[in-house]
């Protein structure tokens, strides 16, 4: 049973390959004295992946934030130049 399990887990997350997260890394230690925040998430990103189980939509996140209306249209709020 336990052994199901972790199968079931491997489908929910979404890993990078070996490639990929040195990108990751190497973008982190890019990031690393201007945005440790960044750093930190995009070394998580490449040591853990990504859990597509606990991923929300959009909707649910602008109810959790009290957001409302729609997300802005290319184009709204922008000045445009002649």
């Amino acid at each position: 049973m336990h052994r199901h399990l972790d199968v079931l887990e491997a489908v929910m997350r979404m890993v990078f390959d070996p490639t990929e997260a040195e990108g990751l890394r190497a973008a982190a230690r890019d990031a690393a004295l201007e945005d440790p925040t960044l750093a930190y998430v995009l070394l998580d990103l490449a040591d853990r992946g990504v859990d597509l189980g606990a991923a929300r939509t959009w909707e649910e996140i602008k109810a959790e934030r009290g957001l409302d209306g729609p997300a802005p249209a290319a184009g709204d709020g922008q000045q445009q130049v002649a």
